[in-house]
């Protein structure tokens, strides 16, 4: 993945009712940034990039080494609401392809090294339990979409989000590499936790 050809990322816009507008890398699931509009979104993926592979070495995972940062838009979609009201995200071209079984051991390791960061943020800080509960109910909805019972979650917010966790960890590890959605779900949910632990430090995703 290493060299000077261009490096792709996907945008989605209409994030929350704020218009928030999401880069993702596409070749690094999870590695993502917020911004108001797309063209600040994409500025700050060089920076990002840098700041998550340095993340990653840094707990004993190998990561890529980009040469450039030259980084730009290849897709553009918007989150989309699902009959039940409730916000799905946007998905893309790149989210159809099965990931390898390497890939999907180690991006499986991403989520857990992003749900450590978030533990560790909420042992010190105070979450907005609204905010909580966006990405419990998220975890959730991508659980389902992978063939998981969804069963009914506990009404606190902090309970609601540990228990959503195991879900989708649960139904990750069923499905495996192969079906559809596998890819997607890695990427926003490593992508959610490191930008929830990152606001709850007070930095800016």
């Amino acid at each position: 993945m290493a060299g000077t050809m261009p490096h792709a990322i996907f945008i989605e816009t209409g994030l929350d009712e704020a218009g928030t507008v999401a880069a993702y890398a596409a070749e690094l699931p999870g590695c993502a940034t917020f911004a108001t509009d797309a063209d600040d979104a994409a500025r700050r993926m060089p920076a990002r990039v840098t700041a998550f592979t340095a993340w990653l070495r840094n707990a004993g995972e190998p990561a890529p080494a980009f040469v450039g940062d030259n980084w730009y838009e290849v897709e553009r979609a918007a989150a989309v609401g699902g009959d039940d009201g409730t916000l799905r995200r946007a998905a893309f071209s790149l989210d159809e392809l099965s990931p390898s079984d390497q890939e999907f051991e180690a991006w499986s390791r991403w989520l857990e090294l992003a749900r450590e960061e978030l533990a560790t943020a909420l042992d010190v800080s105070d979450a907005d339990p609204a905010r909580l509960v966006t990405v419990a109910d998220q975890d959730m909805a991508l659980a389902a979409g992978l063939g998981a019972t969804v069963d009914a979650l506990p009404d606190d917010a902090m309970d609601r989000l540990y228990a959503a966790r195991d879900h989708l960890t649960d139904a990750l590890a069923d499905a495996g590499p192969t079906r559809d959605g596998v890819r997607r779900a890695l990427r926003l949910a490593i992508a959610d936790d490191l930008r929830l632990a990152e606001s709850l430090r007070g930095g800016d995703a």
